[in-house]
């Protein structure tokens, strides 16, 4: 198990209880049923992933508009690196791509795990 923040288990449970429309579509249309274990609003080091695959050692974030703004990308790029730096698999996906392909953000995620299963 990696390493945590445990201040951050109460903000991490009370993301999963309002999830944004867009997390709420990945998780309960796909990744909830996935074959391969993910966690939702995953506490890793100081950090709050959105979606977290231990076998695979991947995380998925999903990213809004906020996301695109000088300050953030800054935030996201030292997050990303965080994790990258503990093994981790960091998979950036826009809410628009939930909106829009559907189906196809759901067969990346696959071919993603598949890949990092061997």
């Amino acid at each position: 198990m990696k390493d945590y923040n445990k201040n951050n288990i109460p903000l991490a449970k009370e993301l999963r209880k309002n999830m944004t429309p867009w997390e709420r579509k990945l998780w309960y249309m796909f990744l909830r049923s996935y074959p391969i274990r993910f966690q939702r609003q995953k506490t890793i080091g100081n950090y709050i992933v959105d979606f977290y695959c231990a076998k695979a050692k991947l995380v998925i974030e999903l990213d809004g508009s906020q996301h695109y703004k000088t300050q953030k990308e800054k935030e996201d790029s030292e997050r990303t690196e965080y994790l990258k730096a503990n093994g981790l698999q960091v998979v950036r996906i826009a809410n628009c791509e939930i909106n829009q392909n559907f189906n196809g953000v759901c067969e990346y995620i696959d071919i993603l795990v598949k890949q990092a299963m061997g």
